[in-house]
């Protein structure tokens, strides 16, 4: 049995909830190389990606200029923006936001695809005390044309997702985790509970006074069954990153389903977790890194065999600013680390002269694969 560590909840650190709402993309009209040269060990080893957001999208955008066999498996628990918009209007609508991120990230087509798939139009405001006709305001596009390429697929969100990896030449797949209606709630030490991924998200935006931690995490149903094709990518893995990214919101909601978490633990493959750069207000206040691996290794129900730990230094302005909105950076606690994961790889592996806290994604593949001829 595994020796969880008594989670830290001290709530007078600081963190903040800086998050853009879509990755930066190059304006460049170019088309991005399919891969550059790398040892016969990599070409064609079969990498999942488990997670959402700006983290995944980050990571897929540098592992796509290699020769590795991809698969992003993300999660589907989103319940905001352009997703809520479009599940409100149309039955039994999955949300789409995560999985156009991904498809964007793995976009090799040039710029002009993925802005096409990444604009957003402009959001709803109100005048005069009421809301002005949505139409499309609010909505991301690539969320439309995947809306599109589904309805043409009879419903088919697997056969959609296929039609936007050819539109859109992607270097891999990108599998959603499951293919049921599900939402996520957060039950609090203080016996409240919080249900909504946006509403768990957001809980520390506006408000910096102390929050009750979150005791449990749980997925809406339980028992939701994941997707068969992503459970064939975990089974077949070679290597299996988890993050970087929001660790209740975007990955943690990959493990609440039970065949995904399964399929995890009895894979052969290596299992590397990528530990947040930052806590977050709300969510992870507090936390050293031992404490997030030991929430992975909470829900995954077994350990993961390399855990990777930036140890760079941050400007003292970006400090501030961070910590303006109670965040810091996460500590690496080697020594606890080390009592729970096989192998711990601390390095300098955030961007530098950046206006946000963020990996370098090279230096973060490059870690991942413990090797410097990549």
């Amino acid at each position: 049995m595994i020796d969880y560590l008594v989670k830290m909840t001290s709530s007078h650190l600081k963190r903040m909830d800086i998050v853009k709402d879509e990755p930066e993309i190059s304006h460049r009209r170019t088309t991005v190389p399919g891969s550059y040269r790398t040892g016969d060990s990599f070409a064609g080893r079969r990498v999942v990606t488990i997670g959402g957001g700006s983290g995944t999208f980050s990571v897929l955008s540098h592992l796509k200029k290699y020769p590795f066999n991809i698969t992003a498996i993300v999660t589907m628990s989103d319940s905001g923006g352009s997703s809520r918009m479009l599940m409100d209007e149309f039955h039994r609508q999955l949300p789409l936001g995560d999985l156009r991120q991904s498809l964007v990230a793995l976009a090799r087509n040039g710029a002009l695809w993925r802005e096409v798939f990444m604009h957003r139009f402009e959001r709803p405001d109100e005048e005069n005390g009421h809301q002005q006709q949505r139409g499309v305001r609010g909505h991301s596009l690539g969320n439309l044309i995947l809306k599109g390429l589904q309805d043409i697929n009879n419903g088919d969100l697997l056969l959609a997702i296929e039609d936007a990896q050819e539109l859109l030449n992607t270097a891999g797949r990108v599998l959603p985790v499951t293919l049921a209606e599900t939402s996520i709630c957060a039950d609090l030490e203080d016996g409240t509970s919080i249900c909504g991924e946006t509403n768990i998200d957001t809980r520390g935006n506006n408000n910096l006074n102390d929050l009750s931690p979150i005791k449990q995490l749980r997925l809406q149903p339980l028992d939701a069954p994941g997707c068969p094709q992503s459970i064939r990518a975990v089974r077949r893995a070679d290597t299996i990153v988890i993050g970087p990214g929001d660790l209740y919101t975007s990955l943690i909601p990959n493990l609440l389903v039970p065949d995904i978490a399964r399929a995890v633990r009895e894979s052969d493959a290596e299992k590397v977790y990528v530990c947040n750069l930052m806590t977050k207000h709300g969510e992870t206040d507090g936390y050293k890194a031992s404490d997030f691996v030991n929430e992975i290794h909470r829900y995954l129900g077994g350990r993961v065999d390399r855990v990777i730990i930036n140890d760079g230094p941050f400007p003292a302005d970006l400090l501030k600013m961070y910590a303006g909105e109670r965040s810091e950076p996460v500590i690496a606690d080697r020594a606890r680390l080390t009592r729970l994961v096989p192998n711990v790889t601390i390095e300098h592996l955030n961007l530098e002269d950046d206006r946000l806290a963020r990996h370098d994604p090279e230096r973060l593949v490059r870690a991942i694969f413990s090797v410097d001829d990549l």
